[in-house]
């Protein structure tokens, strides 16, 4: 038996990264999955990594129209919608003085307006059926300011709020909304980040810093998303759940 048997999930970003893990976690445990991504070659692999279990559709959760195309996809094939995780998101490091509202805007519009219109696209289907998990992946940024991530802090402190609201609207249908904050995590976005600001020295002098003493694996963050698409959360909404191997215990 699967922690996810019977359970559907579309997952954004799932192409790479953490959003793979979780997709690959996921069906593991016996959920089918809708790997929803723009970086179509790589969502096209995994999908036929994971076989029938796995699905996957080009989808830039900036759009509204998007949005209801891949959530009907979903329920068209699979009959049903029992989590969603908001995991797309971009990230950047870019001093306040130097961050052009252009790019202010594209890291809101993504990380932030991608995040609401997935509560919103899914909501009538989850009231529907009376039950539902929604996963926000937030971050520690979304608990405390870090210099250089005007934009990108922005937009988790506001997924945190979001989620929060969501919740207590949804929670008379049965559906949970809960915001997961990851610490450093060793994806691919992580190292496109830090590359050209020195590589693996940023990276050492970051995990020295750290508590735990090492980046969070992209399998560390699947298996908190595990827990809260189980039922094993069931008396969890609108709660923050932090993986960042102590990192905000010194704030």
């Amino acid at each position: 038996m699967g922690r996810l048997d019977g359970k559907v999930a579309l997952i954004t970003g799932a192409a790479r990264g953490q959003g793979a893990a979780e997709a690959r976690l996921f069906v593991d445990e016996g959920a089918r999955v809708m790997l929803s991504d723009i970086r179509d070659d790589d969502g096209e692999l995994l999908a036929k990594e994971l076989g029938e279990r796995a699905a996957y559709r080009h989808h830039d959760v900036a759009k509204e129209d998007d949005w209801a195309a891949t959530v009907a996809a979903t329920a068209a094939t699979y009959g049903r919608l029992d989590v969603l995780v908001n995991n797309a998101g971009v990230f950047a490091v870019i001093p306040m003085t130097m961050t052009t509202l252009e790019e202010y805007m594209r890291i809101v519009t993504i990380n932030q307006v991608g995040t609401f219109l997935g509560m919103k696209a899914v909501a009538e289907t989850m009231i529907g059926q009376n039950a539902g998990s929604i996963i926000n992946i937030s971050s520690v940024a979304g608990l405390a300011g870090s210099a250089g991530t005007i934009a990108y802090t922005s937009t988790k402190f506001a997924v945190r709020g979001m989620t929060k609201v969501a919740a207590l609207e949804l929670v008379p249908f049965g559906v949970r909304v809960n915001s997961v904050h990851p610490g450093l995590i060793d994806t691919p976005m992580m190292t496109e980040v830090f590359e050209p600001i020195g590589g693996d020295s940023i990276r050492t002098t970051l995990e020295a810093n750290l508590p735990i003493g090492r980046f969070a694996s992209a399998d560390d963050v699947a298996r908190l998303v595990l827990f809260l698409a189980s039922d094993d959360s069931s008396y969890s909404t609108g709660s923050e759940f932090v993986v960042d191997g102590g990192m905000t215990a010194r704030l």
